[in-house]
């Protein structure tokens, strides 16, 4: 697939994405993880154990065509979207724990999205896998559009803290506009399916989302975690980087077929987040009472607590 939106609008929307996500990151989000190891394994467990295998039944169950359910495998394999912070913010949840596990989550994505990605590709559609396959090449294409600009954000939030912290919301508006651009300019590629697409997918994608942020939640409030790090779990699992699942399958494995759910993905997990966020918050009094000062304290560090 060489059209405009292949070749250059979805790299530089990924690109203006994830170097938004490196302007919000310190060393010190990495370094948060030994602090707090036990959530943070909790909340990747979730993210690259359970909703692989929750999409892997849910496509088995709706037997979905066998490029929409390498796409629901990709999309599960998809690390958390920045948008989570904001989310996590709203609800009271704990966004330094939010952008420590996006940090490391996006890292480890490089490894485990192409694992998932070739293993969707031989069980789903087998006849694919020499064409359409994430080779070693197409791994360090993964490498490059997910951690460079990354790395180039870090590395202006290092030297120029003033400077990031000014770019940081109209960097987030950008990217919320750059999404839905993304998701518009998907779906018009294949208007034509659009009906029947919607018809395969959005119950599907919908269900995915809402086990996503209650497997997000329970799973780490019923291993101990407060309930601001379950909310913060919750939004991260819950709210995937659907750019980066399209930027992959339309980019990287030329197929606007398999970028289909993540785009409707993309659609359905607002809503979605902010009803099941409601929820949770006023679940057995607010999330602001279970508030440690500790956590307080991280999230001053890393800039991004706001008014209350």
């Amino acid at each position: 697939m060489n059209s405009p939106l292949a070749t250059v609008a979805l790299p530089a929307a990924l690109a203006i994405i994830m170097f938004g996500l490196g302007l919000s990151l310190t060393v010190a989000d990495f370094a948060r993880v030994a602090r707090h190891p036990r959530v943070v394994t909790i909340a990747l467990a979730c993210q690259l154990l359970i909703l692989p295998a929750v999409a892997f039944g849910l496509v088995l169950l709706f037997d979905l065509p066998p490029l929409l359910a390498v796409g629901m495998m990709v999309l599960a394999a998809s690390p958390g979207g920045t948008t989570a912070n904001l989310f996590s913010h709203l609800y009271r949840g704990d966004v330094a724990l939010n952008i420590t596990l996006t940090a490391v989550n996006s890292v480890i994505a490089v490894v485990t999205l192409p694992i998932i990605t070739n293993f969707a590709l031989g069980h789903f559609d087998p006849a694919t896998t020499g064409t359409m396959g994430l080779e070693f090449t197409k791994v360090l294409q993964v490498f490059a559009i997910v951690l460079i600009p990354v790395v180039i954000g870090m590395l202006v939030r290092a030297n120029r803290a003033d400077f990031a912290r000014r770019m940081d919301r109209p960097v987030r508006i950008a990217s919320a506009v750059v999404l839905v651009l993304v998701i518009v300019g998907t779906i018009a590629a294949e208007r034509e399916n659009v009906g029947s697409y919607l018809a395969d997918v959005g119950a599907v994608t919908t269900l995915f989302c809402l086990a996503s942020l209650t497997v997000g939640y329970f799973i780490p409030k019923l291993l101990g975690t407060d309930k601001r790090q379950s909310i913060a779990c919750s939004m991260e699992i819950g709210i995937h980087n659907s750019t980066l699942a399209i930027a992959i399958s339309i980019s990287v494995l030329h197929s606007v077929d398999i970028a289909v759910p993540a785009a409707v993905y993309g659609v359905v997990m607002f809503p979605a987040a902010a009803a099941v966020g409601w929820l949770i918050s006023r679940s057995r009094g607010s999330a602001a009472a279970s508030a440690r000062p500790v956590r307080k304290g991280a999230e001053r560090a890393s800039g991004l607590e706001g008014p209350r």
